[in-house]
């Protein structure tokens, strides 16, 4: 079939442009004068003689009594011809339905025709269409049968109108439905067989007992079934009189109808202009913004518009320069028909594909270093050209974050059949986009189809209305806007009040970084109470960061809701609330002491900001005594040891029952936790055991990533790192195997068997990956700056912009450590055998 149906396009990704009208052409009147229709879908396609009456001549219409009897007579007419057709159809969709059953029973033993899956796409809503014709034929025979003149039906022909939503949700399946039929023929010779004659029952008066059918043919009886159902009411109307109590229902028959096909259809008049609800109110934009959709297996980004009784999720389209921009509508649904499904279910909605971290974290670098590319070239008075070369190039990698980074599921459910995914960074928008449509929801809202011409002039009015104009990108900033902040920031999460009834209760913190906001930290769960008191403090790193979002949430434990996808919040928000961060009112060195106010609930907390380049200073410690901030050398020398004490002992704890941390390393531990065991190790207290067979298992991995940032020198040496910098650069895997294999025997022994140490740790955490989620990438980037970032900062002098995160440096540092990571066992007595002739000044 060739049928030209809109909503196939929409759901393409295509930019095909509408087709123009012709000049003075009328803008349907009736169905079977649209200009632009399919030949299959217009009234022309009245060949296939299944039985409607033809069209009568006008003067049958209304015009005394007489013409009124008439009329009555023309409808029993009408009706009769209709009622025949719909048993042939009704045939033929149980003839569709016949093999579906058999065909289920073998889908679940050893040797299947078909899988259920395929089974569910190629027989998708033909039940539910069989089981509405099948009511409404039962209903309308007997009337025609017994015909009077006082015979009122123009309800059952209303009930069946406002059932075409099931037809939208054929309509949209049926080129997969078409097309898995297709691909299941030619592999399977069963079904083969099967779709290619399907035996129809003939109507009961009839000779024939039986006709066959391929498959393909009977799938696209629905189709043409709209149009003749469309058809007949339009044929009725004209022979019912204004005043027959039948006349008002099938006049709202015929106007959903045409509105459905010509939704289907595309044809576009962009002359009516008028954007009201089906209630003849004004239709207003009460939300707008980007959103990443999961099409058809892949990410695009939408803008979507939520109006006082629909949502609707459009691109924008390509346009030619100097064109007036516009948006293509993707789909849409009226509010009366939005649901949002629950976890359970949604368990068969499609997986998410989520992209890995070290991905996301490599791109942020790639985009640091052409932000720090940018600035230099600026300083420098470089060309304009080169400039808006790197600009595009920055554009088009933060897109791709923008794109790929969101993992939280937000679904949308249409009650007649379709569902939609979209994927969020924030919960924080999941909520206000979920809060804005239930707010409109509350409201008496009618359920409606818009006809093709409605949803152009609505889709029209996007451009014009839409609030957020750019994608949340960073490059679109101008440049005078405020960067953001570039540096860590301390949270302390106090207490919150304002609770009605006891529950378990935690926070999340989120932070805008690349234009768009992530969690960023977690409290623990305070259980059963209305005052929660956390009192815990967290290190976020801010990139670009201008907002702080805090969200109280109420803990899920029912295991009926626990989603087995891992990224689907199931807890419920209690209150959320954000603040701006003011770079002059956060760069204190105190604590800045702070309430968020939400749904009546006041969270404390309290913040200080330290910008990156103090916060990367290696201090070493004034107490020669402890651990933290004292060379390595004189700590392995005082304890009598080749391994630090500490090191050895936050290694072992982690791989007795952290390996399989989800996150481990990466995930900050509480704060305030590190800091007692810092003190702990410090003043070498006999109780550092059971404090550690105690401690969250996050607070120890950030005890030991602490230990190493706090080192005077980094572990692998401030005279050594311009060398791993020349080292990793090298191309020919030979030279750089020589280089950097000499430059861990130039290590002194502490920190080479030390590093050595710690190399082999990582690797069995990364063993674990697919538990876990670390890979040796993800450690690399964890601990590779923390290991190898010089103490005195090469940054002397230059360090013009904290967001110049000499990007290039930590690349390479990262690098170094995913050299040594993928490397095979190295080992320490190989190393010092084989020391050759090669000279330290690499």
């Amino acid at each position: 079939a060739d049928f030209n149906y809109g909503a196939d396009e929409y759901d393409a990704e295509g930019n095909e442009e509408p087709k123009a009208l012709p000049e003075g052409s009328e803008t349907m009147p009736y169905i079977d004068e649209s200009p632009t229709m399919s030949p299959q879908l217009s009234a022309r396609g009245q060949e296939s003689g299944d039985g409607v009456s033809p069209t009568p001549t006008d003067g049958l219409g209304t015009g005394g009594e007489r013409d009124a009897g008439k009329g009555l007579e023309m409808r029993k007419l009408v009706l009769s011809g209709f009622l025949a057709s719909e048993e042939i159809y009704i045939n033929q969709l149980e003839a569709l339905l016949l093999p579906m059953k058999p065909l289920k029973a073998t889908a679940t033993t050893s040797q299947p025709v078909l899988t259920l899956q395929q089974i569910e796409t190629i027989f998708y809503k033909i039940q539910d269409i069989y089981e509405i014709h099948k009511e409404f034929y039962d209903s309308l025979c007997p009337k025609v049968q017994q015909w009077d003149s006082n015979i009122t039906m123009g309800h059952l022909f209303q009930k069946l109108a406002s059932q075409l939503g099931v037809y939208k949700a054929f309509v949209d399946n049926y080129k997969i439905a078409l097309e898995t039929a297709e691909k299941c023929s030619q592999s399977n010779y069963q079904f083969q067989k099967i779709s290619e004659e399907l035996k129809v029952k003939g109507p009961k008066d009839s000779k024939e007992s039986h006709t066959s059918v391929t498959m393909e043919a009977l799938l696209y009886k629905p189709i043409d079934r709209v149009t003749r159902s469309t058809l007949v009411l339009h044929d009725l109307l004209k022979h019912t009189p204004a005043d027959h109590p039948d006349y008002p229902l099938l006049q709202d028959a015929l106007r959903i109808s045409q509105n459905f096909l010509s939704s289907i259809n595309e044809d576009i008049d962009p002359r009516r202009t008028a954007v009201t609800t089906p209630k003849g109110e004004t239709r207003q934009l009460v939300k707008d913004g980007f959103l990443v959709e999961l099409s058809e297996g892949s990410r695009k980004l939408r803008h979507v518009f939520l109006f006082t009784d629909v949502l609707l999720c459009a691109k924008l389209k390509k346009t030619a320069v100097g064109k007036h921009q516009q948006y293509d509508c993707k789909w849409y649904v009226p509010l009366a028909d939005l649901v949002f499904p629950s976890p359970e279910e949604s368990e068969h909605c499609p997986q998410v594909h989520v992209i890995p971290d070290h991905e996301l974290e490599d791109m942020k670098m790639k985009i640091s270093a052409i932000k720090s590319e940018v600035q230099k070239e600026k300083a420098n008075k470089g060309q304009s050209r080169a400039i808006e070369r790197l600009k595009k190039k920055m554009f088009e990698n933060e897109f791709w974050l923008l794109l790929n980074s969101p993992a939280i599921p937000f679904r949308i459910h249409n009650r007649n059949g379709k569902s939609y995914l979209f994927l969020l960074s924030s919960d924080y928008e999941r909520s206000e986009w979920r809060e804005a449509i239930q707010k409109l929801q509350k409201k008496d809202l009618q359920a409606f189809v818009l006809s093709s011409v409605e949803l152009q002039v609505l889709t029209g009015s996007c451009f014009k209305l839409r609030t957020v104009h750019n994608i949340p990108v960073t490059s679109n900033k101008d440049d005078d806007e405020s960067p953001g902040l570039y540096g860590f920031l301390h949270v302390i999460v106090h207490s919150a009040k304002g609770f009605k009834q006891s529950a378990n209760l935690y926070c999340t913190l989120e932070v805008d970084s690349f234009g768009y906001f992530v969690s960023k930290a977690k409290t623990r769960v305070f259980r059963d109470t209305t005052e929660p008191q956390w009192n815990e403090e967290f290190e976020i790193e801010l990139e670009g960061s201008q907002s702080l979002r805090i969200l109280c949430y109420e803990k899920c434990y029912d295991k009926t809701k626990l989603n087995k996808d891992n990224n689907e919040i199931v807890d419920k928000i209690m209150g959320k609330g954000q603040i701006q961060l003011d770079p002059q009112a956060v760069q204190t060195k105190n604590w800045h002491m702070d309430v968020i106010e939400m749904n009546g609930i006041k969270v404390e907390f309290s913040m200080k900001f330290t910008s990156r380049d103090m916060s990367l200073k290696r201090t070493p410690s004034k107490k020669q005594t402890g651990v933290f901030g004292v060379k390595i050398s004189v700590v392995t020398k005082r304890e009598r040891s080749k391994v630090p004490y500490i090191v050895r002992q936050c290694v072992e704890e982690v791989e007795k029952r952290g390996i399989e941390e989800v996150g481990i390393y990466r995930i900050s531990g509480v704060a305030t936790d590190i800091q007692a065991l810092k003190a702990v190790f410090d003043a070498n207290n006999k109780d550092i055991l059971v404090m550690l067979s105690d401690m969250d298992i996050n607070a120890i991995a950030g005890t030991l990533k602490l230990y190493f940032r706090e080192l005077p020198e980094p572990l692998l040496t401030d005279r050594l790192y311009p060398a791993f910098m020349e080292g990793i650069a090298l191309s020919d895997p030979a030279a750089k195997e020589n280089c950097m294999m000499h430059l861990l025997r130039s290590l002194p022994d502490p920190n080479l068997i030390t590093f050595l140490f710690l190399l082999e740790h990582l690797k069995r955490v990364a063993e674990k990956e697919p538990i876990n989620k670390m890979s040796l990438h993800n450690l690399a980037t964890v601990f590779g700056p923390t290991l190898l970032r010089p103490s005195e900062g090469e940054s002397k002098g230059h360090l013009t912009l904290a967001s110049d995160i000499w990007s290039h440096d930590v690349m390479a540092q990262v690098q170094v450590l995913l050299y040594y990571l993928q490397h095979p066992p190295i080992s320490y007595t190989e190393l010092k055998r084989n020391t050759l002739y090669f000279s330290t000044d690499v």
